[in-house]
């Protein structure tokens, strides 16, 4: 069994990721409906990755006894006005999940909760890696995104990230 405060807060994560696959999705439809089927195509996938972050920590605490408690998922609430706005925010909502992550891995520390902080070592490196790329994101938008070919050509670039499912063994 896990600490409660542990457990509470890897729901509450698993609620969270759930939120932030329905924010890309938003994300997405908004770059449908401008014609940039790549960003869209980018944020679908980075919805993908939320799920399976969520399932992730949903396999964790059933392995480790515990019940899983869905809650409702909140509408996204942001509007755009403009092509960049969508990266921003995705920048600051990573950000926001890694502040979450960090709790995570702190509460279960201050319980010598080992096996937690080994599981959460593998978000806290995708963490780091989500804000990279979000940055890297944001970088070539600002190179490329204000010029009509710079911005397909960063479109067919984005078209082409494949999916790649998690290797986290728990």
């Amino acid at each position: 069994m896990l600490d409660t405060k542990v457990k509470e807060l890897i729901n509450t994560q698993i609620n969270q990721e759930f939120y932030s696959a329905y924010l890309y999705l938003d994300f997405s439809n908004y770059y449908h409906d401008q014609g940039l089927d790549g960003f869209a195509h980018w944020y679908e996938i980075q919805a993908q990755e939320e799920r399976d972050h969520a399932m992730l920590m949903r396999t964790y605490l059933i392995n480790n006894g515990e019940s899983v408690t869905f809650e409702a998922v909140a509408k996204p609430d942001k509007t755009y006005q403009s092509l960049k706005d969508p990266l921003v925010y995705g920048l600051e909502h990573e950000q926001y999940v890694t502040s979450l992550i960090n709790t995570i891995y702190k509460a279960a520390s201050d319980v010598n909760d080992y096996r937690t902080m080994q599981c959460f070592d593998w978000f806290v490196k995708e963490q780091g890696e989500e804000e990279k790329n979000a940055d890297d994101l944001i970088k070539k938008y600002n190179l490329f995104g204000t010029d009509p070919k710079g911005l397909y050509a960063l479109n067919q670039e984005l078209l082409a990230r494949v999916y790649t499912a998690p290797s986290l063994v728990l």
